[in-house]
């Protein structure tokens, strides 16, 4: 009964400080740290200790997996150099100096126990860095913490690892220790894309959402587990798994179980997400109980001080070189432009070549596809440089990246596995709590501040809106084109006469199914089209995440008119829906207010706004997007490069 209780004011706790933080202006996990330290306090609290095996292999996992299914892709490969070099490179020198600094500043410590506890407080923290997506900066700087933090855990538990088997056993090579990092992070990348692979096919084939959801529950674990019996990393295995599965979904996973999904994920992470920072906050006691003496917490105090300042230190000089690299391949992109341009000038002449000439040996013949390969890869290298003219880093953003960094629950956790034999091992887990308790405090209590004062590049009103009316022309194209193709002529009529509610005075209407299946199809080709789009990185990741929503919320309208249309036509008639019509007329043949004559365009869209098909209904994007219900005219479905 304890246990319940305990359970439901934690998930009461939870709940109110999501609720009341952004009343506060406090993200909610620096609240929850906050209310566990000081319940901690409280003598009639008993100690809590967090299991490490608990947090590392039971919640670690899914929330890893859970974030990764959410990371565009497109934007992890775009910065996947500097997302690798920080997650590998940069946690390796920190360890490394850190090792040093902490073996001067703790008498009688090894320098492989030093380096065991810089490897401990050298990575960022995934769960720590949703505290960023509160403060306004842009996509790509989130993209680039988020990524860093997903794959940095394989780099930081292998120097751990390697670090402790030195400090307890004697010399190890550094052949060993890069072995290891190498077999942790290859084993792991191929469980992981097998298992995300495998959980889409399985899920393509399973036609309930609450199964289907259920089944995604597993996936994190069917990929972390055998990972980690293999000696690699369950965690980044987690992650591959979610970054399949996140963009493979929107072909494999219906609309409906991807909502249903969707929700159910929100909702599990804010618990678990909520959950390790409280008990971060709650094992205080236990941490300082087990230090022994406040002499030693003293020391721990200052040797934490320090290490988070040097940690902040080595981080900012690694930004700083990374940002002169990145600067000085942003001037270079001009003839980078030119060589593209260049090569698809040449592609083309190949591809016309290749149509006249066939080849004799069709072997030696580069077929369609080839050339359709290779131009996708200009185009995409294209939008890159694109995107990367769009969201530049200067010294402003990498002061965001620098103070964004911050350490959390992985900290603490990973420092609770070193073995008891190790030398200080109270003082080096006092030490990381405290490194990490006062970056999530310090660094996300003051990150909106200096996001403020520093004024990192965002993304403007008018790119967005210009954006939103280039993918206005874009679904418009997709929508036009699957009417002409798919629709019979009387059902394609019948959708431009719904697009200006013209009756039909004369033969009778297609049935309202034939109708809806038309309008579905629309639907998956302007998917498909997004889907492409999202393949050569023609909009940005934003952008194409709320248009996919906003097709999936209109298909899931549609299906469910459909499901009604059939109960209600075997309820009251026995027949089937494809003998109701559906004129979309007003009565009696008439024109209501502002409709159309003679194939002109009204002011109003189809039913419920958006485009034919799927357009963004509501409004569409933010910042302009698709008008919901005003834009779309006759003369837009029958000439897709016509805006209004």
């Amino acid at each position: 009964m304890e246990i319940l209780v305990v359970a439901v004011v934690g998930l009461l706790t939870i709940a109110f400080t999501t609720s009341l933080a952004p009343r506060l202006r406090i993200a909610a996990p620096l609240v929850l740290v906050i209310l566990g330290l000081a319940v901690s306090l409280i003598p009639a609290v008993p100690e809590v200790t967090l299991n490490p095996d608990v947090v590392l292999e039971g919640i670690l996992p899914p929330l890893l997996y859970a974030t990764a299914v959410s990371t565009p892709t497109m934007d992890f490969r775009r910065d996947f150099r500097l997302i690798g070099g920080m997650s590998v490179l940069l946690v390796a020198v920190s360890a490394v100096a850190l090792g040093f600094l902490f073996t001067a500043l703790i008498p009688g410590l090894p320098l492989a126990a030093g380096i065991a506890l810089g490897a401990i407080v050298s990575p960022t923290d995934a769960v720590a860095t949703s505290i960023v997506r509160e403060v306004g900066v842009s996509p790509r700087i989130t993209s680039v913490l988020e990524g860093e933090s997903l794959l940095n855990d394989a780099t930081a538990l292998v120097l751990l690892r390697s670090a402790v088997a030195v400090a307890l056993v004697g010399q190890r090579e550094a052949g060993q220790v890069l072995g290891d990092f190498v077999w942790s992070v290859a084993v792991a990348v191929v469980i992981g894309a097998v298992v995300g692979r495998l959980n889409l096919l399985v899920r393509a084939r399973v036609s309930d959402a609450s199964a289907n959801t259920v089944l995604s529950f597993a996936v994190p674990f069917l990929a972390s587990v055998p990972a980690t019996l293999l000696n690699s990393s369950g965690l980044v295995a987690a992650v591959v798994a979610g970054l399949v599965t996140g963009h493979g979904a929107v072909h494999h996973i219906r609309p409906a179980h991807r909502a249903a999904e969707a929700v159910s994920w929100r909702t599990i992470s804010l618990v678990l997400e909520g959950s390790v920072f409280l008990l971060m906050g709650l094992e205080m006691t236990a941490i300082v109980a087990d230090l022994g003496g406040s002499s030693l917490a003293v020391t721990g105090l200052w040797v934490a001080f320090v290490g988070l300042v040097a940690v902040l230190g080595v981080r900012l000089v690694y930004v700083t070189a990374v940002l002169v690299s990145l600067n000085r391949r942003q001037r270079r992109s001009g003839d980078l432009r030119e060589r593209l341009t260049a090569i698809d000038s040449r592609l083309t002449e190949l591809e016309e070549a290749a149509a006249r000439e066939p080849h004799e040996d069709d072997r030696h013949r580069r077929g369609p596809r080839s050339f359709a390969s290779m131009r996708l890869r200009v185009t995409r290298k294209q939008y890159d440089l694109d995107y990367f003219d769009a969201a530049p880093f200067g010294w402003r953003e990498g002061g965001v990246l620098t103070w964004a960094g911050m350490r959390g629950v992985v900290t603490v956790v990973a420092a609770q596995t070193l073995p008891t034999s190790v030398p200080h091992r109270s003082l080096l887990v006092f030490v990381a709590f405290v490194v990490a308790a006062s970056s999530l405090l310090l660094q996300g209590g003051t990150l909106g501040l200096v996001v403020r004062l520093l004024r990192p590049a965002r993304v403007s009103p008018e790119d967005l809106a210009a954006e939103n009316e280039r993918l206005d022309r874009h679904l418009r194209a997709a929508a036009f084109a699957a009417l002409t193709e798919a629709a019979d002529p009387e059902v394609a009529e019948q959708i431009r006469r719904q697009v200006g509610r013209i009756a039909r005075p004369e033969s009778a209407a297609p049935s309202r199914a034939r109708v809806q299946e038309v309008r579905l199809h629309m639907i998956e080709a302007q998917r498909e089209s997004l889907v492409q789009a999202r393949d050569a990185g023609a909009f940005s990741s934003g952008t194409l995440t709320h248009a996919l929503a906003a097709l999936d919320a209109q298909q899931i309208a549609l299906e469910m008119q459909r499901e009604a249309d059939v109960r209600e036509a075997e309820e009251e008639t026995g027949e089937a829906p494809e003998d109701v019509p559906d004129d979309g007329a007003a009565p009696d043949g008439e024109l209501s207010d502002g409709e159309a004559r003679d194939g002109e365009l009204p002011d109003g869209g189809l039913p419920g706004g958006g485009l034919p098909g799927g357009g963004l209904p509501g409004g569409g994007l933010p910042g302009g997007g698709l008008p919901g219900g005003a834009a779309q005219d006759l003369a837009a479905l029958d000439d897709p490069e016509r805006t209004t």
